[in-house]
C-alpha cells in the first residue's frame, strides 16, 4: 500500500492532482499520510550505519571529509530543491486538508493535522541540525512567490518556536489508535511516537542552548525572544514523564534481540521499521559490518567499551586483555561487541565459534549490535532481515533522567525508575551516585572535562547519565553524534587517543610476544606480516597505520588524525545555493573557506 504512494509524492503535488477532488474523505488523508511515511521513514542504513560511526565510539578506516579540514562551501551539495521538497509536500497536505472537514469527525481531522505537523517538525529539525538558521515551510511556495523563495534564512529560535507549537499540537491530538493506525505495526505516527519525539527534541534544543553560548549560525548570543533553555528542558521532562506514566511501554528483557530479530518488539519499540526474510524485504547491514571490502572497517573503540560498568555497579579496569574484559560486565556490552564464547549459525546447521576477523575492524573489537550472526546475512549485501527500532522506550527513560537532572529534579526515586531500570536490564547493580557505596569514575570525569575545548562542571549524576546514553543507545542512528553536538563536545571526535587516532584493544606484554588466544585461535601483532584475519602489522604512526601505545605492547592505535573547529557544529551553506540567493548568508566560520 505504501509503495503505491511513491509516484504521488515524487512529483510536484500541485501538478499531480486536483486538491478539490482528492482531499475529500478520510481515506484520502490516510493515503497521503502513508505516502509521507514511505518517503521519510528512516531505514536500516539510517539507523544502523548513521552518524554515530563518525564519532569517538567507533573507529573507521577513513572518516568524513568534514573532519579533514579541507571541506568547504564550494564542495557542499546540501542545499537544493530536494532539500525542501518534503516540507512542501507536508505543507500541501495542511493547505488542502480543510476540504474534508465536513466528512470526518473533529477527532480524526485533528489527528491527521497532528500527523502532518509531526512531519513538519521532524523535517524542520533535521534541517536545523544541519544548517542552524534555515526555513520553516508553512505554505506551498509557488514560482511566483519570489519574496519567500529568495529571502534570508529565518532565525533558529523563531523556527524552533514553531517546531514547539507543532510538537505540542501533535502530542495533544495524535491518537494512540484508530484513524488508520494499524496497532500491529510500528511505522505509523501516533500519540506515543509524538511524545517520544518531543522528549528527544526538546532535550536536544534545551541542552544545545545551555552548552552553546552563541547561535553557531551567527556567532552571536541567543536572542531569547522565545522559549529559553529551561523552558525547553521542562517540556522534555513533561513529555517524557507523560509517556512513562502512560504505562504503554516497558523495557524488553533481551536487549540484543531488539536489534537482530525480524520481529519488532512492541513492548519497547515505539517507532520502527519492519524487514522480513519471508517477504524478501531486506537490507545489507550485517554484511557492511562483516566485510573487508564494502565498509569502512567499523570498530568499537576502547572508550566505548570502557563506558560499560561491571555487574556490581563499579567502573571497569582500563588496561586489561580483550579476552578478560568481558567478564562480569554489563550484558549490553556482550550484546553489542564480540566477546569470547559467541557462536554463529552456518547454512549447514552447525554453530561454530564466531571468531574476530581483524580484516573487518580497525581496532580489534568487532561490532555485533546490528549483526545477525548467521552465515547468509553476512555473506552479501541485501541479505539481512532484522527489523529496525527508530525510537525506543529506553531513550525516553534517558531523556527523562537527563532533563530532570538539568532542572535539579533528580532524586533516588526517579533514578531508580529511569537509569536503575536500564541498568537492571543489563544485569548491573543500580547504585545512586548519592549513596555511600557509589564509586566515582575519575576516568569518566576526565574524559568529559579535561583536554576538551569547552569544559563544564558536571555532577556525578550527569556523568552517569551520559555514560548510560552511550551504553544503551550507541550506534543507533545519530544518538551519540547528536549528544556530542548538543553538549558542545564535538572536539572529542578530533581528540580521541592523544589526538592521534582511535584506541582499540589492550595487548599485554605476554600477548604481544606470543599472541592472543581467543577460543583456541591465536591472534598476533608483528612488524613484518601483512595485516590479515588474525594479524595486525605494526608499522608506525602515519595515518592508516597501526601502532601500540607503549611501543612494543599496550593499546592498539589505528592512527588517523582529524581536525575540529567549532564551525563544524553546522555545515556550510552550499556555494551553489548562495550563487542563486546571496541573502541566505553563510554559517559563521565557513565564510572564509
Amino acid at each position: 500500500m505504501l509503495c503505491s504512494c511513491v509516484d504521488l509524492l515524487d512529483k510536484q503535488p500541485a501538478n499531480k492532482f486536483d486538491a478539490g477532488s482528492f482531499f475529500a474523505r478520510e481515506s484520502d488523508l490516510k493515503l497521503y499520510s502513508n505516502g509521507l511515511i514511505n518517503t521519510a521513514l528512516p531505514d536500516a542504513t539510517d539507523m544502523a550505519l548513521g552518524e554515530d560511526r563518525y564519532t569517538d565510539i567507533c573507529a573507521t578506516k577513513a572518516s568524513k571529509e568534514m573532519y579533514w579540514g579541507s571541506y568547504s562551501a564550494a564542495k557542499a551539495s546540501n542545499w537544493s530543491t530536494s532539500t525542501w521538497s518534503f516540507p512542501r509536500r507536508v505543507a500541501y497536505m495542511l493547505d488542502n486538508m480543510p476540504r474534508c472537514k465536513e466528512s470526518v469527525t473533529e477527532e480524526v481531522y485533528k489527528h491527521y493535522e497532528a500527523v502532518a505537523r509531526f512531519w513538519r517538525a521532524w523535517i524542520t529539525m533535521k534541517r536545523i541540525k544541519v544548517f542552524g538558521d534555515c526555513y520553516f515551510i508553512d505554505k506551498v511556495l509557488m514560482p511566483t512567490d519570489t519574496l519567500e523563495l529568495y529571502s534570508p534564512r529565518q532565525d533558529r529560535e523563531e523556527i524552533f518556536h514553531k517546531v514547539t507549537e507543532d510538537l505540542e499540537f501533535a502530542c495533544k491530538n495524535c491518537l494512540a489508535s484508530g484513524a488508520g493506525i494499524n496497532d500491529n505495526s510500528r511505522i505509523y505516527i501516533n500519540k506515543y511516537v509524538a511524545l517520544a519525539y518531543a522528549s528527544r527534541i526538546f532535550l536536544y534544543e534545551g541542552t544545545y542552548r545551555k552548552y552553546h553560548s552563541v547561535n553557531p549560525s551567527t556567532g552571536r548570543a541567543w536572542n531569547g525572544r522565545y522559549e529559553s533553555s529551561e523552558d525547553l528542558l521542562k517540556l522534555a521532562e513533561k513529555y517524557s514523564k507523560e509517556l512513562v506514566e502512560s504505562n504503554a511501554f516497558h523495557l524488553f528483557t533481551d536487549y540484543r534481540s531488539l536489534f537482530i530479530s525480524s520481529a519488532i518488539q512492541p513492548t519497547e519499540v515505539i517507532w520502527g521499521r519492519t524487514y522480513s526474510n519471508e517477504l524478501s524485504v531486506k537490507h545489507g547491514v550485517s554484511f557492511k559490518y562483516c566485510s573487508s571490502t564494502s565498509s569502512l572497517l567499523y570498530s568499537p573503540t576502547k572508550e566505548y567499551v570502557r563506558m560499560f560498568l561491571k555487574t556490581d555497579g563499579t567502573p571497569a579496569e582500563e588496561a586489561i586483555s580483550v579476552t578478560q574484559e568481558f567478564t562480569d560486565r554489563d550484558k549490553r556490552l556482550t550484546a553489542s561487541v564480540l566477546a569470547p564464547g559467541r557462536t554463529m549459525k552456518k547454512n549447514d546447521g552447525s554453530d561454530p565459534d564466531f571468531l574476530p576477523n581483524w580484516n573487518w575492524t580497525c581496532g580489534g573489537y568487532q561490532w555485533i549490535k546490528w549483526v545477525q550472526l548467521e552465515e547468509t546475512p553476512m555473506s552479501g549485501d541485501t541479505k539481512s532481515y532484522n527489523s529496525i527500532p527508530i525510537m525506543r522506550y529506553a531513550e525516553v527513560l534517558l531523556n527523562y533522567a537527563e532533563a530532570a537532572e538539568e532542572l535539579g529534579h533528580m532524586d533516588k526515586s526517579l533514578w531508580e525508575k529511569t537509569i536503575g531500570e536500564l541498568r537492571r536490564r543489563g544485569g548491573v547493580e543500580s547504585i545512586y551516585p548519592g549513596d555511600g557505596n557509589y564509586v566515582a569514575d575519575q576516568w569518566l570525569r576526565d574524559y568529559y572535562t579535561q583536554d576538551v575545548m569547552h569544559p563544564v562542571a558536571l555532577s556525578d549524576n550527569m556523568l552517569e547519565i551520559r555514560r548510560e546514553r552511550v551504553t544503551e543507545l550507541g550506534m543507533e542512528g545519530q544518538s551519540r553524534y547528536d549528544d556530542l553536538m548538543r553538549w558542545q563536545l564535538g572536539d572529542l571526535i578530533e581528540r580521541r587517543y592523544n589526538h592521534q587516532g582511535w584506541r582499540g584493544i589492550y595487548i599485554t606484554q605476554a600477548e604481544a610476544a606470543s599472541g592472543i588466544n581467543w577460543n583456541g585461535t591465536t591472534y598476533t601483532i608483528s612488524k613484518s606480516k601483512k595485516t590479515s584475519e588474525t594479524n595486525y602489522k605494526i608499522s608506525g604512526t602515519d595515518d592508516g597505520a597501526w601502532s601500540l601505545s607503549e611501543g612494543t605492547y599496550g593499546y592498539l592505535i589505528y592512527n588517523y588524525k582529524l581536525k575540529w573547529d567549532d564551525k563544524m557544529y553546522l555545515q556550510p551553506i552550499a556555494q551553489s545555493a548562495l550563487n542563486v540567493n546571496p541573502d541566505l548568508g553563510q554559517n559563521n566560520g565557513w565564510q572564509w573557506q
